[in-house]
């Protein structure tokens, strides 16, 4: 199972490092998205500076949107999907191999973002040990539920538009745990980050189980 989520995973990783999909059209939305919101918010008055946890986290499920759409419409062209099917790789290893894909990228895209909340936004980061937790519990909890339901979504026709309206939802636990986590990591409370950070992992390992078993019977059916 591990071996065929390593080559899946490395397969995924290659396509975009080739493709360059993430680099020349992901990345600048992120930073576009952090740019609007300080427009959109007066940076004098202070506001931006406290929402910065939350407009963090926000930008990080658009761009996790983004990416887990890329991954599957990979495998939709082209007939891939039914290649996949017949490849006689494990089901767990492949939904395996798809989180870590997109978890890579997200977590590329997070350090991206992460430098533009510091220049743009005046918000240098601190407490870098509850940070960094927050960050890999999230991005985890993101790519594994989104995994699940990309799949759920690929053999739609409308999988552009119903995937958000799937997946966001979901992702609200994410949204408020990693925003809290975020705010005591930069506020040194680091006492009040850790039960959140903790929420966030157990979504994350929750939604890698259900997916690791689920997986096939949802790609048999896309």
């Amino acid at each position: 199972m591990f071996r065929d989520a390593l080559a899946v995973a490395g397969k995924d990783l290659r396509i975009e490092a080739r493709s360059r999909v993430a680099l020349n059209q992901v990345a600048p939305f992120a930073l576009l998205v952090l740019i609007l919101f300080a427009f959109a918010l007066d940076p004098d008055s202070g506001v931006l500076h406290s929402a910065t946890p939350g407009l963090f986290w926000v930008a990080v499920l658009f761009c996790a949107v983004l990416a887990i759409q890329r991954a599957f419409a990979i495998e939709s062209a082209d007939g891939n999907q039914d290649a996949l099917r017949l490849s006689g790789l494990e089901p767990a290893g492949v939904f395996l191999g798809k989180m870590l894909a997109i978890c890579a990228q997200l977590a590329a895209l997070e350090v991206l973002l992460g430098v533009g909340v510091a220049v743009l936004y005046n918000s240098p980061p601190t407490g870098w040990a509850l940070l960094v937790l927050t960050c890999v519990a999230a991005t985890a909890g993101i790519a594994a539920a989104g995994t699940l339901y990309g799949v759920l979504a690929a053999g739609l026709r409308v999988r552009e538009t119903l995937l958000p309206l799937l997946l966001l939802p979901v992702l609200a636990p994410v949204l408020i745990g990693s925003t809290r986590a975020f705010e005591a990591a930069r506020n040194s409370t680091p006492g009040q980050g850790w039960p959140w950070v903790g929420l966030l992992a157990v979504f994350a390992i929750g939604y890698t189980i259900f997916g690791a078993f689920g997986f096939g019977p949802l790609l048999e059916e896309s």
